[in-house]
């Protein structure tokens, strides 16, 4: 059952650290499964319930997953193990196509926003018992939400989308409960959700956003939260259309007691406006982060929501951090009031940049999605063989295991920062990885 693997403690904590630990060191592996927790009751000398609460304990920590009278077995991809671990290491002389970063040439001066939000705070300092939110980012992202159509709700400031996430997850949700997540998807999502001790449920995605029969099958095996990006969806590019957003709001209707949260991290780097689905449940959260837009390093996230689950995640965040800093929070006000990013001219060159790389491939016969943002997706037969072969050619790009659960097989590249030479020739690079282009033809099986 473990091999020559023996499971060692007598106290509770015990028992799961040394299982905690064997996982990430790679000698439980995934797949294995546990003893029974009689069995291991036995075989260690102690009660039950006290395999019980190491085994509990387990599962809330994503380490493992119980599946009825199948018993325990270590998660198919632990939470110890970070998809981060899938990360190509770069090579002297390779380009990196796999970080996912914005082309810094897009990205706004910072010095200009933070000598004004610091000047502010020389003037007026922030102490304890100030109000976590900033009045001018408060006003700019009230009027940002209600031109998109989200529905108004308190406001709340996090250090990015993801911390954004977390907090609401953890508003409503406890460990064994499944949230329905994007397949292929975000990847430090696939990882925050077994971290949290929940169950990550895989919905597909087109080039319109979520498919709704597959939204449907996990609502209706009992999915509590549904994550959705709203564009730019990391690995795809998948934007929520339309006709894709009312069939989608439909369908929750029926599922009025969901936890909705739309995760829109492609402002400022996508033209067009999003499709909210919020308000549609009864606890809801938008996020708009400023990574793509404004740079990674701000840290900041601005969302809002139904009352209850804005309520709860402040209350949380005041008995942690307390507040996001009031510095970047008036930084980016004043990169946001001065228009300091357009929208429409990021827009254009991620799109002309996208759009070469998709239409090489094309001409290749290789299919590949990216409707929005930074990056394209290009499923293919075999990753380890295509991001190796694509390495013996300079270019090192991210496996899709980072991004998949149930999903086939594929690799993301990111298009920011290369102009047109390059770019055709990363194109001609993918196609030869898949066996569509120029030079020897590669069969897999």
């Amino acid at each position: 059952m473990l091999g020559e693997y023996r499971i060692r403690g007598r106290r509770a904590a015990d028992i799961a650290a040394d299982v905690e630990r064997a996982v990430g060191n790679g000698e439980l592996g995934p797949g294995e499964v546990l003893p029974s927790m009689r069995e291991l009751a036995a075989d260690l000398g102690v009660n039950p319930n006290t395999v019980a609460a190491a085994y509990r304990t387990l599962r809330e920590r994503g380490v493992i997953e119980t599946a009825g009278r199948r018993g325990s077995r270590v998660r198919a991809r632990p939470a110890t193990t970070s998809r981060d671990a899938a990360r190509i290491a770069v090579p002297p002389g390779a380009r990196d196509v796999a970080s996912g970063n914005p082309d810094v040439a897009l990205l706004p001066p910072l010095a200009p926003a933070f000598a004004e939000a610091a000047a502010a705070g020389d003037a007026d300092p922030v102490l304890y018992g100030r109000a976590p939110l900033d009045p001018a980012l408060a006003a700019l992202a009230r009027a940002s939400f209600a031109a998109d159509g989200v529905p108004e709700g308190p406001l709340a400031v996090t250090s990015g989308s993801l911390d954004a996430i977390e907090r609401v997850l953890g508003a409503h949700l406890r460990p064994g409960d499944a949230v329905a997540v994007e397949d292929p998807g975000w990847g430090s999502l696939l990882d925050l959700v077994p971290a949290l001790g929940l169950r990550a449920v895989p919905v597909g995605v087109d080039e319109d956003g979520p498919v709704p029969a597959d939204v449907a099958r996990a609502l209706g095996a009992g999915a509590r939260a549904l994550v959705v990006t709203e564009r730019a969806q990391n690995p795809t590019g998948a934007v929520l259309a339309a006709e894709r957003a009312a069939a989608l709001r439909e369908l929750l209707e029926a599922y009025p007691e969901t936890l909705l949260v739309e995760d829109d991290h492609g402002h400022g780097i996508v033209a067009g406006p999003p499709l909210p689905l919020a308000g549609t449940t009864r606890h809801w959260a938008f996020i708009r982060s400023a990574a793509k837009a404004y740079g990674p390093d701000l840290r900041i996230a601005v969302l809002t929501g139904d009352e209850v689950t804005l309520d709860r995640l402040r209350g949380r965040q005041r008995l942690g951090p307390g507040w996001v800093s009031h510095l970047s929070q008036r930084a980016l006000a004043h990169l946001w009031r001065t228009g300091a990013v357009d929208p429409v001219r990021v827009a254009a060159a991620y799109e002309a940049r996208r759009a070469a790389v998709l239409a090489r491939l094309a001409a290749h016969g290789v299919p590949a999605r990216g409707r929005s943002g930074m990056n394209v997706w290009v499923p293919v037969p075999d990753e380890t063989a295509a991001v190796a072969r694509l390495l013996t050619e300079g270019w090192a790009v991210a496996p899709g295991a980072r991004f998949r659960l149930a999903s086939g097989p594929g690799v993301r590249v990111t298009v920011s920062g290369l102009d047109a030479p390059a770019l055709d020739a990363l194109a001609d690079a993918l196609a030869r990885a898949v066996g569509r282009g120029t030079g020897e033809p590669r069969t897999y099986v």
